[in-house]
């Protein structure tokens, strides 16, 4: 399946190198396979298979090869400044693409800067516009498919319901006993897993680490630890509420949401407000990895308890304001009243399975699988 990052990606490797992360099994291996066909003598090597590693230890490989795709070399001690020194050194001819599945900047700060010598994509899951682009779908399918399925290939792809969920119980238990364990003592896992489980109850509500942490009888600087690693293997993200004052921001409570929306619990309406939050950060990710845009995703959230869902930020302002239902067509009292005090910002209220469109209050109120199809990603 063609990807929505596989032209941008083959433009910039023509230049510099490029750095291709995202979760694990989201597709970055088949885009960099796909890729491969588009070079002479394209050689892919993997850290985690023993023969690869050799080669890759030994910097052994083809020097003629035109692309050369190194995957999960994040777990190469020092790894920063042996990538340094191979993209420094690399013929001129040759393109260089790093994957990995895990954030390559986030736990192993060590080396020399590899500042200027490279451009940097995460993937993301299939999101409605990508699925109508390759399956010649419309969106209302395309967004009740994702909704069951979540987007990662493997599941959206399966022949029915339960090889996807055969799947998604395979790739929860190798997150928890293989990619955590990475970066966590072996005693932690239990505690892991627990607070996983607990995180998947509370999507879309902000989140408190302390009274989680009476509840597993752990510290809340141990949970941020957890937190932590949890985003940088891609497994949740956070999203923070908007102010202008950047620090400000991080000291309120973040909202966690899930890559894969099936790992979701909760009815329909929370699994949409997950779809959405995964599809909003894939189009602010996509922005500033492919144009350099200073785009990020917020919730807005008062003292008094007036909240709207997501906001939309380029360069320090606001852009949009999105309220997600999964019915209601009746124009949010927050997004009305945030619409009057940010009028530069668009005020849209997406709606499952809308009948009809409306602009009412400054607020367009439409139907979420169009919007969502109209997204840059």
């Amino acid at each position: 399946m063609k990807r929505y990052l596989d032209n941008v990606v083959l433009n910039d490797l023509s230049t510099k190198t490029v750095v291709l992360t995202g979760p694990r099994q989201v597709g970055k291996t088949t885009l960099s396979r796909q890729l491969m066909q588009s070079f002479g003598n394209a050689q892919y090597l993997n850290w985690d298979v023993l023969a690869d590693r050799a080669v890759l230890q030994r910097q052994s490989w083809n020097p003629r090869a035109g692309l050369l795709v190194m995957d999960e070399i994040h777990k190469m001690p020092n790894w920063k400044a042996w990538l340094k020194g191979v993209v420094d050194g690399r013929p001129a001819s040759q393109s260089l693409l790093v994957t990995g599945s895990a954030r390559m900047e986030t736990f192993r700060q060590s080396g020399d800067s590899l500042a200027g010598r490279y451009f940097a994509f995460r993937l993301h899951p299939i999101s409605v516009r990508e699925w109508c682009e390759q399956q010649n779908s419309n969106p209302a399918e395309a967004l009740d498919h994702l909704l069951e399925r979540g987007g990662f290939p493997e599941p959206c792809l399966a022949a029915d319901s339960i090889q996807a969920e055969r799947w998604r119980a395979q790739y929860f238990t190798d997150l928890i006993r293989e990619d955590v364990l990475e970066f966590s003592r072996l005693h932690e896992i239990n505690t892991m897993r627990l607070f996983v489980e607990l995180l998947r109850e509370r999507v879309g509500s902000p989140l408190s680490l302390a009274s989680i942490a009476r509840d597993l009888a752990v510290s809340p600087v141990t949970l941020k630890r957890y937190l932590d690693i949890l985003q940088a293997l891609f497994i949740v993200f956070t999203v923070h509420p908007w102010h202008r004052n950047i620090g400000r921001a991080i000291l309120q409570a973040p909202k966690v949401y899930f890559f894969d929306t099936g790992l979701v619990r909760g009815d329909q309406g929370i699994r949409l407000e997950n779809a959405m939050a995964g599809m909003l950060l894939k189009q602010a990710h996509f922005l500033q990895d492919s144009a350099g845009r200073e785009a990020d995703l917020h919730y807005i959230r008062t003292k008094d308890g007036a909240e709207v869902d997501f906001a939309l930020s380029e360069a320090g302002r606001l852009t949009q304001l999105i309220e997600c239902k999964s019915g209601d067509n009746k124009p949010h009292r927050a997004l009305i009243r945030f619409a009057g005090q940010f009028p530069d910002a668009e005020a849209v209220q997406v709606v499952h399975s809308l009948r009809q469109e409306e602009f009412l209050h400054g607020i367009a109120i439409t139907d979420a699988a169009n919007w969502l199809a109209r997204l840059a990603a």
